[in-house]
């Protein structure tokens, strides 16, 4: 077991995150449960050192990358904090990419080494044949039997490690890579430090989560994803408290059946998933759980009518909040005694905001422009795109690209990606303002609102929209839903053009992509 004279002068987050809970005694109290087995952090620990062992066994080096492509399971912890033990860097991967993307995104962070689930390795391992000299893969089985596709177990290849000590880093050494969504454009290796782990749970999840020892939490937001991992691995790993992790989709019904089953005390999600799960007449309080007592949202802003909806079915609020990969988590929240749907809260306690106009000036008072923030998980840069690190990394100020305004008494707005904003009529348009105003229509689920030129070559708004289950396409809709924005939003704001679509365009952490949207279709 890792000495505490090791441990203590260590940068390493492994260190804090995992030692520390064995060396304080701990080690007894289960830290991740998967439908496959549960993990006591005392089996983290050794597994994490036996991991970082084999790593060492199979020739990776440290400041190497390795890449995980794994669904959420207790190997996914394993292999991220038995990477980071060693001074290896962990790159988590979306699961739900194509395979040919992954492949993309492997070769981009030259991964010496990919941890894959059985249920992705075929694909993945079809796709890496088509390029030059493919990293091994490490299978993980999931209650899988057949044979690992000619990788190996990753069982066997834990087998295969003798226990290494914690490698000491320096709190700034970059520690893993998160990759950008891409709801704007190809993901970003965006490169984070050691520290930042941390420092999500002293600002967000210790002074607004308010996570302790006894909570059970349960993210449906995936482990690959910053705010998936704050949630279902820093936080609750930070208290020595226990996550619930769904390998699959997180379908209203899965969801569900986790919370039945599980019942956990905290619950993280995204406003598409708390609209579809509004949508199922079987959500009652709790949402299945007697011990819920908070919940979480990210990802884009939550509408208005969707917190007070589950504030009225399940009787606990929806934390509203708005983080990126850029700076790890969330950093402007509400707050569990401060409270206001329609808005994203204020700054989160240890981050700074400022507003910026297209000059690049600070608004010093009530008004609009786009966000900057300033705290102490900004990510190190962006992998080798040095002209768009040069652009969000801003001395100690990082650039959302969210635009937002702010009222009178410090709460801050949604108004939409600065490079989703629109003019029409001479007059910005936010896309959000309209989109909250089509889904307040009954038999609207979802809406996304984009620019297109008309056929005098003129900006104007144009909507696509998701039906609820069972609602149908009645006559005089289209009309009805341009009234109802009128009314709510501005007559001039009002979308021209309204399409009715099974799906919205998508990133797998929920987040719509316009730019799909105001693509030639």
């Amino acid at each position: 077991m890792t000495g505490a004279s090791e441990d203590t002068a260590s940068g390493n987050a492994a260190s804090w995150f995992v030692d520390r809970h064995v060396r304080e005694g701990r080690g007894g109290r289960v830290v991740f449960i998967d439908p496959w087995r549960s993990l006591t952090y005392a089996a983290l620990h050794d597994e994490t050192a036996r991991f970082a062992g084999a790593l060492a066994g199979a020739g990776i080096r440290r400041e190497e990358r390795i890449a995980l492509v794994l669904r959420d399971s207790c190997a996914f912890p394993v292999a991220f904090w038995g990477a980071m033990r060693a001074g290896i860097v962990p790159v988590p991967l979306n699961t739900l990419l194509p395979s040919a993307l992954l492949a993309e995104l492997i070769a981009d962070c030259r991964a010496r080494l990919v941890i894959v689930s059985a249920a992705l390795a075929g694909p993945l391992a079809a796709a890496l044949a088509e390029r030059t000299a493919p990293p091994p893969l490490i299978v993980v089985a999931e209650g899988q039997a057949s044979a690992p596709l000619g990788g190996v177990w990753f069982e066997d290849f834990l087998a295969s490690g003798a226990h290494a000590a914690l490698v000491a880093t320096s709190p700034d050494e970059v520690a893993f890579w998160l990759y950008s969504s891409g709801s704007t454009s190809t993901p970003k290796g965006t490169k984070h430090v050691h520290a930042s782990l941390r420092v999500t749970y002293e600002t967000y999840g210790k002074k607004v989560l308010g996570i302790t020892a006894d909570d059970v939490m349960f993210s449906a937001a995936k482990l690959f994803f910053a705010y998936g991992l704050g949630n279902a691995m820093t936080f609750p790993m930070a208290v020595g408290a226990a996550s619930v992790l769904l390998p699959e989709r997180p379908t209203p019904a899965a969801v569900m059946a986790v919370m039945a089953a599980a019942q956990p005390t905290i619950f993280g999600g995204v406003p598409t998933l708390y609209a579809a799960m509004l949508a199922d007449p079987a959500l009652t309080v709790g949402a299945g759980s007697a011990r819920l007592r908070r919940a979480i949202s990210a990802g884009e802003p939550l509408p208005e009518r969707i917190g007070q909806q589950w504030r009225a079915r399940v009787g606990v609020d929806i934390l509203d909040g708005i983080g990126s990969t850029e700076m790890l988590h969330i950093f402007l929240s509400n707050q569990p005694e401060d409270i206001r749907y329609g808005t994203t809260g204020r700054a989160v306690p240890g981050y700074d905001l400022k507003l910026v106009d297209e000059e690049g000036q600070e608004i010093l008072a009530v008004g609009e422009g786009e966000l900057l923030v300033r705290g102490a998980s900004a990510a190190e840069g962006y992998w080798n795109q040095r002209e768009k690190s040069r652009r969000t990394f801003i001395g100690e100020w990082t650039r959302t690209g969210d635009t937002y305004a702010r009222d009178a008494e410090g709460y801050y707005h949604y108004r939409g990606r600065a490079d989703d904003m629109m003019k029409v009529s001479g007059i910005w348009v936010s896309p959000f303002e309209v989109e909250a105003a089509l889904i307040e229509h009954p038999s609207v689920l979802e809406a996304a609102v984009v620019g297109k030129a008309d056929q005098d070559g003129l900006i104007k708004p144009c909507a696509f929209i998701v039906l609820k289950e069972g609602a149908a396409p009645a006559p005089g809709l289209i009309e009805a839903l341009q009234t109802l924005v009128k009314e709510r939003a501005g007559p001039w704001k009002y979308p021209r053009v309204i399409e009715i679509v099974a799906e919205l365009p998508k990133t797998a952490t929920g987040k719509i992509q316009r730019f799909k949207l105001r693509s030639p279709r």
